[in-house]
């Protein structure tokens, strides 16, 4: 319906799944993460908000020192509604330049707060090189109305080989990601599946 738009991997009918995880680096969160992943030798791709990498810088090259896959989430998680053109593209580039000063960003990789994209900005990410990452399973781990019981339900309950699933290494979403997240790990590992990077 969106050709524009990557939201799952079903096509390549492979046992995997993608874990991915928005709004870090933080500190202690993104590291959980990194020490949960590092336990099932699984892969993932965190999308980064700029801002975040400028004020953890350390954090951020843990992230690429442990391997996972890295993604552009704007410089300060700006609506596309409500930013213009010019300002909209400029933050993506803002952060795309903070991703750059430790990362070499080939694979261009961006997914937009709050999956909003106008026409016009979609069409010049896509000029810019970049591939615009959405979802199929959205865990809802920073709802303060969702218990990490339900977190897991929706994720493992409606996952797939090829599901891109959205997680959360943030201060909001950390007290459903803590507990969520290991028994996620441990239940596709379980099942066969290997948890990839994008």
């Amino acid at each position: 319906m969106f050709p524009n738009y990557i939201w799952d991997f079903y096509n390549r009918k492979e046992k995997k799944i993608y874990l991915t995880f928005d709004d870090g680096p933080i500190p202690e969160i993104t590291e959980f993460v990194l020490e949960q992943l590092q336990l099932y030798n699984a892969k993932a791709t965190f999308f980064c908000i700029g801002d975040n990498i400028r004020k953890h810088p350390d954090v951020f090259k843990k992230i690429i020192h442990n391997g996972h896959g890295i993604g552009n989430h704007t410089m300060h998680h700006v609506k596309a509604r409500k930013t213009s053109f010019s300002d909209y593209i400029e933050d993506v580039l803002l952060c795309e330049d903070e991703i750059s000063k430790h990362f070499p960003f080939e694979n261009k990789l961006f997914r937009p707060p709050y999956g909003q994209l106008s026409k016009s900005k979609l069409t010049e990410l896509k000029r810019l090189g970049y591939q615009i990452i959405l979802w199929d399973i959205l865990a809802k781990d920073w709802m303060k109305s969702m218990t990490p019981e339900e977190c897991f339900k929706i994720v493992t309950k409606n996952s797939k080989e090829g599901s891109i699933i959205i997680f959360h290494d943030s201060i909001k979403a950390s007290k459903n990601l803590i507990e969520t997240l290991p028994r996620v790990l441990a239940h596709f590992i379980e099942k066969g599946f290997i948890l990839d990077k994008i």
